[in-house]
């Protein structure tokens, strides 16, 4: 099969990649597009490294053929940030929570915490733990991390109310 002209919409902009067949969504983020934020871990779906959002749910890059996402909508941690490059309220409490160590999962982590914050702006602890199991940390332990998430929630209830 001969390599085809995909299109996608990256962090709300379109974005146009001639891809070859078998093209992992992974490889057209970091060799296509240069966003590196999501990493290559193992290669099958088993450590989140590589999460992203598609269609606002998320997906493990390494997994997804991109010639199928055909004008699909991918968010990554290059999109999150401001358009100032100020932090958003996860990504603030991923920092200021100690929640980074290594910083190799974080990336990860960070998308599956922006998708569980949209659909579920008071995530319990449990709800939390649910929402990060696909995603393998192997620095802090996890506690930081879902305390990390947890505040982010918070500051994100001030900031609502702060505006109504």
């Amino acid at each position: 099969m001969a390599s085809r002209v995909i299109e996608l919409i990256v962090n709300e902009e379109p974005r146009e990649l001639l891809a070859s067949p078998g093209t992992t969504l992974l490889e057209a983020l970091r060799e296509g597009f240069g966003l590196t934020a999501a990493k290559r871990g193992c290669a099958q779906g088993s450590c989140g490294t590589c999460t992203v959002l598609l269609d606002g749910a998320p997906v493990f890059a390494c997994l997804i053929a991109v010639e199928t996402i055909q004008g699909a909508s991918i968010d990554t941690l290059e999109g999150v940030s401001g358009p100032e490059g100020e932090l958003d309220e996860v990504q603030a409490a991923f920092l200021e929570g100690f929640a980074t160590q290594c910083g190799f999962c974080t990336p990860g982590m960070i998308m599956v915490a922006e998708a569980l914050l949209a659909e579920n702006p008071d995530p319990s602890h449990e709800d939390v733990v649910r929402a990060i199991s696909g995603n393998v940390c192997r620095c802090t332990g996890y506690a930081l991390i879902i305390a990390a998430i947890r505040d982010a929630a918070a500051r994100r209830a001030a900031a609502a109310a702060a505006v109504a």
